[in-house]
């Protein structure tokens, strides 16, 4: 455990963080899976409407800083091109 008092601060600050970030990741996987879901069943209504829910995820998860930007427009670019792919 930490010594120092600002040492003491930081390691709270970290777990809450690290809890935060957990569930935002875990939120994200979550939508993700759904749209590769519905793209696997080919119904392009349902992932259509699955894709405006999991970027709209991802893309929070980049404001607040738990995924990097860039990685987060690949991921939607890559699945909105699956998506449109279904049509």
């Amino acid at each position: 455990m930490a010594n120092h008092k600002s040492a003491q601060k930081r390691a709270r600050q970290d777990l809450r963080r690290r809890a935060r970030n957990r569930a935002i990741k875990s939120d994200v996987r979550g939508r993700v899976k759904a749209v590769r879901t519905a793209i696997e069943a080919g119904d392009k209504t349902a992932a259509a409407t699955q894709l405006r829910s999991a970027e709209s995820a991802l893309r929070k998860a980049a404001s607040k800083g738990t995924l990097k930007r860039t990685t987060v427009s690949r991921s939607v670019a890559r699945l909105a091109k699956a998506v449109d792919a279904l049509s």
